[in-house]
């Protein structure tokens, strides 16, 4: 008991530094100056949602972790973990960097490689996987949002 505790409190840390991404790379002006579609959601909903998701992927990993040894359960593990770096890095690219277009090539990695995780969490936790559905959502919409504000604003990417 007290060793599953320990692997639910290591997943969460796990997740919170990857969103220490979120926090450390925020909107600025630059952000506020760009042209976005309409369906743009408001700021205030993104960290609403990202607390949620980020909530259900450590749950989903420790239930993973939690599972039948396997070689489902060892590369999903080992593709989650893949899959935080590119998380990570889309704040840095997009908010930090200023570069659109670079953020758009990372999300799409990102989101591949999440149906990835998805497909062999499913192996080793229906459950597990099917916490990452919502996530997956998000992440495809976000893409989607990224690419529009691209083409909306082919110019505004740092060299």
């Amino acid at each position: 008991m007290l060793e599953s505790i320990v692997a639910l409190m290591g997943s969460i840390v796990l997740v919170a530094l990857t969103a220490l991404s979120g926090g450390l790379f925020r909107p600025d002006d630059w952000y506020r100056n760009l042209a976005k579609p309409a369906w743009t959601p408001p700021n205030r909903v993104f960290p609403i949602a990202w607390a949620i998701l980020y909530l259900l992927m450590a749950v989903a990993a420790w239930r993973v972790f939690e599972a039948e040894d396997s070689i489902w359960r060892t590369a999903g593990l080992a593709l989650y973990l893949v899959h935080l770096g590119f998380n990570a890095a889309w704040s840095w690219l997009f908010f930090g960097r200023h570069r659109i277009a670079a953020a758009l090539t990372d999300i799409l990695v990102l989101w591949a490689l999440l149906t990835l995780v998805i497909l062999l969490f499913a192996q080793a936790s229906g459950l597990a996987a099917a916490l990452l559905v919502p996530y997956w959502i998000w992440v495809g919409f976000a893409a989607a949002l990224n690419a529009r504000v691209l083409r909306l604003n082919p110019d505004a990417s740092s060299p």
